[in-house]
């Protein structure tokens, strides 16, 4: 046998052994990134190769035609984008603060916004009018689309590190429908192009996100900092190639204000981001209800790396549109600040989809209502009787699922749940593996409704130490450690 290939075994083993004499919480506490760590202003000039457990790719800056234009205040943007898309691409450069209606990038076309440029959109209906092609919390419609749209095209940039402004007071605020939800409203059986929301067809529209390119291949959205959505910021939808970094969003008490919403998207990469927003942080979606089913497009290879979720609702979260499901998800070296959950995975009984071959890797949470968190039934308020698992559901094309997650390496600072598992009766959640966390917070864990559900090699600080389960089958813990009082 190799004489070195032995010293190499001893080195290894004594190297655990050392490892497991350290406490896991210093361990992890001294392992894990910080928030000044990472973030918008830790961005590097490049990014690093994807490498997730489920793919990898390198990630290739886009280049654009040596043309260039500068649009400063009181010019045609739009204008002078479309000149520059016929004459076959460049970069336009914003200087100045401006003050716009909706504007649409073509093919080959990077928007530049300089130092101290503002792009600020107008609000009112007529500003984003006609209406566009778009998907609006997960269902196909025509209405106002986005403050910066885009559809079917290649090869596109918002880059710089100027600010873009979401509209102010007026009808597109005014007229947002939010008297029910979406799917009660766009009758899933509809013809997609009779779907019009112009304000005139009916008494409401549905909100513009601030970025929402759509149908589009190789999409770089880098520097630039968002604020004052009238709906989600940043919506990559039916798109491939994206590379989100560097972003700061801004959206604190805007209901609906997500931060980056990845929409039946695949290759994604986000990384180096700041948010705080008015609901989740970062999200993959799917589609919702039969019209997701209809349209049956997946996020999938999705990697998010070394960004700050310093507020908001969840600081990344799967759901609750997913019908065409979440798949191949890689989510490392982050940290999630005071917000309401972690990690949060979302269905609901009428909307269908969930996801499966997710991995969370090296997160730190600060102060956090829930740390990890599996809410499948959702609010009455949202989906009436089926939001209460007494309610007896068959199982249907709708039926939600999650399997298939790994979640390791996890700080969790402060939270009142460690760990809170809302399966449903009729398709409980598979296969979850939880392996080297420290926990400090008031509940340890609380499952209804799972199976093959693994805990290991971690220690939980609790005020309630107890264990609830319901309608839980093959619980397993494996050197757990579970106090009231750090040891």
């Amino acid at each position: 046998m190799n004489i070195n290939w032995i010293i190499s075994l001893v080195a290894v083993i004594l190297g655990i052994q050392g490892c497991r004499s350290i406490p896991v919480d210093k361990q992890l506490d001294k392992a894990l990134l910080r928030a000044d760590q990472i973030g918008a202003g830790k961005m590097p000039a490049e990014p690093e190769k994807v490498q997730s457990p489920f793919t990898a790719w390198n990630v290739q800056r886009p280049t654009f035609p040596m043309r260039q234009d500068t649009v400063w205040p009181n010019d045609d943007i739009q204008g002078k984008l479309d000149h520059l898309a016929a004459q076959g691409g460049g970069t336009l450069v914003l200087k100045g603060h401006h003050h716009t209606v909706r504007i649409t990038l073509k093919s080959d076309i990077n928007l530049k916004l300089d130092e101290g440029s503002v792009l600020e959109f107008k609000n009112e209906i007529n500003d984003f009018l006609p209406v566009v092609f778009t998907r609006n919390e997960g269902v196909e419609l025509y209405s106002l689309g986005a403050c910066i749209y885009a559809n079917g095209a290649d090869n596109i940039a918002i880059t710089g590190s100027g600010r873009i402004i979401g509209p102010g007071e007026g009808s597109v605020r005014s007229k947002t429908m939010t008297h029910d939800v979406i799917e009660k409203i766009v009758d899933s059986n509809t013809p997609v192009d009779q779907r019009i929301y112009d304000g005139k067809t009916a008494d409401f529209i549905f909100p513009p996100a601030l970025i929402a390119p759509i149908n589009c291949k190789k999409v770089w959205i880098e520097g630039v900092s968002l604020e004052r959505t009238a709906f989600w910021n940043i919506v990559p939808t039916y798109c491939e190639d994206v590379v989100i970094r560097g972003v700061r969003i801004q959206s604190i008490g805007i209901p609906r204000g997500d931060g980056i919403d990845i929409e039946s998207s695949k290759r994604v990469l986000v990384e180096y981001c700041t948010l705080n927003t008015g609901d989740d942080c970062i999200a993959v979606k799917a589609g919702r209800g039969y019209d997701g089913l209809r349209v049956n497009r997946p996020s999938e290879d999705i990697v998010v790396r070394y960004c700050f979720s310093e507020k908001g609702h969840g600081g990344f979260t799967i759901g609750s549109e997913t019908a065409g499901m979440a798949q191949n998800v890689y989510v490392h070296d982050c940290v999630f600040g005071k917000t309401n959950v972690g990690i949060r995975f979302k269905t609901r009984r009428p909307r269908g989809g969930g996801g499966s071959d997710i991995r969370f890797e090296r997160i730190r949470m600060q102060d956090v209502e829930s740390a990890l968190r599996w809410d499948m039934l959702g609010q009455a308020q949202h989906v009436g009787n089926q939001a209460s698992r007494d309610f007896e559901v068959q199982k249907n094309a709708l039926t939600p699922r999650f399997s298939n997650i790994q979640i390791k390496d996890i700080y969790i600072d402060a939270a009142k749940n460690c760990i809170k598992i809302e399966g449903i009766p009729e398709s409980v959640l598979e296969n979850v593996s939880i392996d080297r966390v420290f926990g400090r917070g008031d509940r340890y864990l609380s499952i209804k409704d799972a199976k093959n559900i693994k805990i290991k090699n971690s220690v939980f600080v609790c005020k309630d130490t107890s264990v609830l389960t319901i309608n839980v089958s093959q619980l397993i813990q494996d050197r757990v450690r579970v106090m009231t009082e750090a040891p």
